[in-house]
């Protein structure tokens, strides 16, 4: 597409983008034609540019040599509040599958005056439905929200004022909060066309006037921030009668308010008018326009007023349900989050959750820190389907139960498969994903187990950030549901100064990129940050709240620290399970790194050797898996044991292979490497033992 293209060449390529979608061709193209000013746009969502016409650039009043080619260039035309609606619309359409979306918003020219501008575009999705280009159009609408005042033939002030008041209107829909409506009441220059010079605002809050938006400069009268609605101000008069007042003149306002009035004189205020604010049939609160060059109201002036006041009221009572239920769900969700995270000793940690404040409903994202036994530190991060209070009434209990399966004493993997089978017996039908981790803090090795949940990053003490491939199960409820319990885990090492970092997916998810970029961009913008990791931690939120991400975020940072006693006391432990090759390359694993971090490297092959002789003959001849234990016992002199526990009653013997035999060695290899060995009863097992001396 050349940039030169003139608006007519914008209709053709978006009635070709339209062919055989049924998306309303000849009605969109019926209202292009139909505008004054209109130019194309191809926006390519893979590599994030945005090739507009001269036309487009001519709407949105932009000289084309101050146009690089990507969206970021327009920011200086659209106003901020309508930047961040129309980044929610697109987003929200590409993540939904959205085929077209459309919407009003407004512009500053270059000569400071605000413009309505309506844009359409055209979603193309690749074959695996990932959104890959939008194709539209942009259009001067202002003559389109005005032309029904004027079909009524109206005189122009009159028209211009109707006009204010559809384009307020339009606006207010899109505010969300209370500040919402009072930031777009003083940005949309309504106040400007009915020639007010500024507004007060004040909401009906158990009996008493809650004032939320003050004037101009001065005008606060102390006291007056909460007032009664029996006393003698505009405010209170207009809610108790519940009919607008219009004040015409400075005598005017100093006869009907005599106390207010002394307190204001010196604004030059010559005129005001306070009017109801009344959502189905009762009052929320009252709204002031003030004014410093105008002496009384028309017949036409008092209706448009009173229509914006019905428009605003309705505006607010939508804000402050929001607000409520808000505040209502994101109170769930935080007393379902644990209340402190332990101090774990070893490590550093840091946790953030930030809510996304779109739409009144709130997630089911959680983390939580579980101090276990002999050094060892359990991480989760999770996300449970959905953006309501049940997501968060779930999300608490099924924190609760992981946490309990990990202190049990459960392997990562039996933890993940309980919680899995806990959630698919609530009676509920979300799933959620997660990732656990257990690190013991004295050897650094991680095992994670992953359900369904992104990756998690390395941060390295340099700043330096990669991947950790995970394999991964089924969300949890659903391995449950479809018999899936079998969950991998995966084992690394955690060196110290290394820190592990845990997210939801709302951290990397951007509008048009995939997750893989999502991830690379983290990555990046974690080699940027803070050293420090609560500042680390701020530094995150911080950005996603920029960028207006449309989901929550919950973050857990670990962080190793420098071992303090290299040689001193540890202790390892790690369940074996029959036929799982890979339990027995993680032990393997696990115990290189335990007698590494224990000081013992002089003895490691010898330990290693003897640990899987013992395991190995553990599977072989018993009816089910072992539990291996590493430890160090204190004393005279400092040794490494060594415990393989299995659920046979049955005590090994040892005895000689002969020339040719290939088994029976074992127990002949464990007395000839290790210092001492035996053999104990366990209830209803055994376990075999031996040591080594290794240094202090």
């Amino acid at each position: 597409m050349n940039a030169g293209n003139g608006g007519g060449d914008a209709v053709e390529r978006l009635s070709r983008a339209l062919e055989g979608t049924g998306a309303g061709t000849a009605r969109i193209l019926a209202a292009f034609g139909t505008a004054f000013r209109m130019g194309g746009f191809d926006w390519d969502l893979v590599n994030g540019t945005m090739i507009m016409d001269e036309a487009a650039l001519d709407v949105f009043d932009l000289d084309p040599a101050d146009y690089d080619g990507h969206p970021d260039s327009l920011g200086s035309r659209v106003l901020p509040d309508e930047a961040r609606r129309l980044d929610t619309l697109v987003a929200q359409a590409l993540k939904d599958g959205s085929p077209e979306y459309g919407a009003y918003f407004r512009i500053r020219r270059r000569d400071g005056g605000h413009q309505w501008t309506h844009t359409q575009g055209i979603v193309h999705r690749d074959d695996t439905g990932r959104p890959v280009r939008i194709v539209g159009v942009v259009r001067d609408a202002t003559h389109e929200l005005t032309e029904s005042a004027a079909r009524l033939g109206l005189d122009e002030g009159r028209r211009r004022r109707a006009g204010v008041v559809e384009g307020t209107t339009a606006a207010l829909a899109y505010a969300r909060t209370v500040q919402d409506v009072i930031d777009l009441l003083n940005d949309s220059h309504a106040l400007e066309h009915f020639g007010a010079a500024s507004l007060v605002m004040g909401l009906l809050d158990a009996g008493r006037i809650h004032l939320v938006a003050e004037g101009p400069d001065g005008a606060f009268v102390p006291g007056t921030r909460f007032t009664r609605v029996d006393e003698p101000y505009p405010m209170s008069e207009v809610i108790r009668t519940l009919r607008p007042r219009f004040i015409e003149s400075p005598r005017d306002f100093a006869d009907s308010f005599p106390v207010l009035w002394p307190h204001i004189s010196g604004l030059g205020i010559t005129a005001a008018v306070y009017l109801p604010l009344i959502a189905q049939a009762r009052p929320i609160g009252a709204l002031g326009l003030l004014y410093s060059d105008k002496t009384g109201f028309s017949e036409d002036e008092r209706t448009l007023l009173v229509a914006l006041g019905s428009s605003i009221a309705q505006s607010l009572q939508r804000a402050m349900l929001y607000e409520q239920e808000h505040d209502l769900a994101e109170g769930l969700q935080q007393a379902m989050l644990p209340r402190r995270i332990p101090d774990v000793p070893g490590a550093q940690t840091a946790v953030r959750y930030r809510s996304a404040r779109l739409g009144r409903d709130i997630g089911g994202d959680w983390y939580d820190i579980i101090a276990l036994p002999g050094g060892r530190v359990g991480a989760v991060i999770g996300d449970v389907q959905g953006h309501d209070t049940h997501a968060a009434a779930v999300m608490g209990q099924l924190r609760i139960v992981l946490r309990a399966y990990a202190a049990e004493g459960h392997t990562p993997a039996t933890v993940m498969a309980r919680a899995s089978v806990f959630l698919h017996e609530l009676d509920t039908e979300r799933f959620a994903t997660c990732t656990y981790a257990e690190v013991d803090l004295g050897t650094g090795v991680v095992q994670v187990v992953r359900a369904g949940h992104v990756d998690p990053l390395i941060r390295e003490p340099d700043g330096r950030c990669r991947r950790v491939p995970v394999e991964g199960g089924l969300p949890l409820g659903l391995s449950a549901e479809f018999g899936r319990l079998d969950y991998p885990v995966t084992t690394l090492e955690l060196d110290p100064g290394q820190t592990l970092m845990l997210y939801t997916d709302g951290l990397v998810e951007k509008p048009g990129s995939d997750l893989d970029e999502g991830l690379q961009w983290l990555s990046a913008l974690v080699r940027r940050g803070p050293a420090d990791l609560q500042e680390l931690a701020d530094h995150l939120c911080d950005v996603v709240a920029d960028r207006g991400g449309e989901d929550d975020v919950a973050i857990l940072l670990l962080r190793r620290q420098a071992a303090t006693a290299a040689h001193g006391a540890g202790r390892f432990q790690q369940h074996v399970a029959q036929n799982d090759p890979e339990a027995l390359s993680s032990a393997r694993h696990m115990i290189r790194a335990a007698v590494r971090a224990w000081g013992a490297e002089e003895r490691a092959d010898e330990i290693e050797l003897v640990a899987d002789e013992l395991m190995t003959n553990a599977l072989m001849h018993t009816d089910g898996g072992a539990i291996v234990t590493l430890r160090i016992l204190g004393g005279a002199e400092r040794r490494l044991r060594v415990e393989v526990e299995d659920r046979s009653s049955a005590l090994p013997r040892r005895r000689e292979a002969g020339e040719a035999g290939v088994s029976g060695r074992g127990l002949l290899l464990v007395d000839q490497i290790s210092d001492v060995w035996g053999v104990e009863s366990r209830g209803s097992g055994k376990c075999v033992w031996c040591e080594f001396t290794v240094q202090n």
